[in-house]
């Protein structure tokens, strides 16, 4: 097996186990034989890092066997500076995870921890896989685990919000599938996404090839109007569900874009990108206004999420080598910033049993400790200079500004927004003189809560001081993409 091999089934190996061997009388097994194993998975991505060749665009730790011979199926892996970051992100997000639920989970907990660990392993499997179908089956595979994670161990409409995440993504994915078997047959029966990427194809085609992907990509990440799904399922899920589904499952979707719709339909990106640069400005203000009137922390922070990913898709489609570089950084930064922002609800809801807004207020006076992080976290979601919130942000509104000026000045004073919902948030709930009885009994974070918040706060602080790391590897990926999709491909 390759590193890739070894990220995607370590931890779907490590988690199939904990359903042989996890009781709820072996609790402590269970939680170490977890901990084991998200941090051997995350071991095992630290050498794609290091030894990624940042210079060149091409594939690296490629891993190409066959699997289905009679259709041309293949076990084709890849990763290029596109989609590297995301493999360690995943792995790393999921030991959070892991530690997060250590004391917390008592019901069912192998069967927990299992998902998680699947799940984790079938993440990274779509941010690898270069086989058409091989990435439908893992992009469509990672909705069981998360369905059974809201589902089982979510709140009291956790079954609406399970299904409603489950319909939503599936209908979207099923016009995917069709791409993809148009696709076989057009390529002369490939499924290589290297072939699709290459195809001459009309314009009418590219259109309706682009629109299909769309449909699969816009509701997983998810853009505006079809985003109703994410609050339901954030508030519902648990805190371990909402950490992953903020901060990786949502990226699946915009890596689609750059991966799928942009590189094989691009004069339907470029006639279409109009409509969705729309779509992300939309998500940027009407959200971020949204967001400012909820009463519960979760749905605030889901809405949150909605408009700082409406970043995301407006630097790609912008068609810049600093908007598509930004659109990346910010979906790695909003991977540590989100989840940070849940996992902070998730600290003060296991003491309280409440999310709303108003069952709070003076916390900071009771946990000075965990006061620190949130304010880090909340300056983060603000877009502040010096966090991982302001490098993407601030990378796609200036090309956006170099695009159209106004679209970026439109783009930019939204932040306002972003601001109002995050402080206004953190006023009411951490400020001020304690609001009840409950509140004077909340205890400061322990050390596990304390672990976990650290880490996630190196990760803000390391991409906000010294981004270079991050954005130099995916340099010549970038202006790959770009090149490509500057040529037309119509026939």
């Amino acid at each position: 097996m390759g590193l890739l091999s070894l990220a995607i089934w370590l931890p779907i190996a490590f988690g199939t186990l904990l359903l042989f061997v996890g009781r709820d009388d072996r609790i402590d097994l269970v939680r170490w034989l977890s901990l084991v194993g998200s941090l051997v998975s995350f071991a095992v991505t630290i050498p794609l890092v290091t030894g990624f060749d940042g210079g060149t665009a091409a594939m690296q730790f490629v891993e190409n066997t066959p699997w289905v011979d009679r259709f041309n199926l293949k076990y084709h892996l890849g990763i290029d500076g596109l989609s590297l970051w995301f493999v360690p992100l995943t792995a790393f997000i999921t030991v959070i995870v892991v530690i997060a639920g250590w004391d917390v989970m008592r019901d069912r907990v192998a069967q927990y921890y299992s998902a998680f660990l699947i799940l984790s392993g079938l993440m990274i499997g779509v941010f690898a896989a270069l086989d058409g179908m091989l990435f439908y089956v893992f992009f469509e595979s990672t909705l069981i685990p998360m369905y059974l994670i809201i589902g089982v161990w979510g709140g009291p409409r956790r079954v609406y919000a399970a299904f409603k995440f489950f319909l939503y993504t599936l209908l979207g994915s099923l016009l995917m599938l069709v791409a993809v078997v148009y696709l076989y047959f057009k390529s002369g029966g490939s499924f290589d996404v290297a072939t699709w990427h290459r195809l001459p194809l009309p314009m009418n085609a590219q259109a309706l090839l682009f629109f299909a992907f769309f449909a699969a990509f816009a509701v997983k990440v998810p853009m505006w109007p079809v985003h109703t799904w994410l609050p339901d399922a954030h508030v519902e899920a648990p805190t371990g569900g909402s950490v992953v589904l903020a901060a990786i499952m949502l990226k699946l979707g915009a890596y689609g874009f750059v991966r799928y719709s942009m590189p094989i339909a691009p004069d339907a990106s470029h006639a279409y990108a109009w409509l969705l640069v729309a779509f992300s400005l939309v998500a940027i203000t009407y959200i971020g206004l949204v967001a400012l009137v909820q009463k519960d922390m979760k749905k605030l922070v889901a809405y949150s999420s909605v408009a700082h990913m409406g970043f995301v898709t407006l630097g790609f489609f912008g068609f810049t080598a600093l908007g598509v570089a930004g659109g990346v950084v910010q979906m790695v930064s909003h991977g540590f910033v989100s989840g940070a922002m849940f996992l902070c609800i998730g600290v003060i809801y296991d003491r309280v049993h409440s999310r709303e807004i108003a069952a709070y207020g003076g916390v900071v006076n009771l946990m000075p400790r965990f006061g620190g992080f949130v304010v880090l976290f909340a300056m983060a979601n603000c877009g502040l200079p010096g966090t991982s919130g302001f490098v993407g942000e601030w990378m796609v509104i200036l090309a956006t500004v170099k695009v159209n000026f106004w679209l970026g000045l439109l783009a930019a004073t939204a932040l306002i927004s972003g601001a109002a919902y995050t402080l206004w948030m953190i006023k009411r709930v951490y400020f001020g003189a304690p609001g009840n009885d409950k509140v004077r009994a909340m205890t400061d974070i322990g050390s596990r809560e304390f672990l976990m918040l650290a880490l996630l706060a190196v990760g803000v602080l390391w991409i906000g001081l010294y981004p270079k790391p991050l954005t130099d590897p995916m340099g010549a990926s970038v202006a790959e993409l770009l090149r490509h999709v500057a040529v037309s491909k119509l026939p």
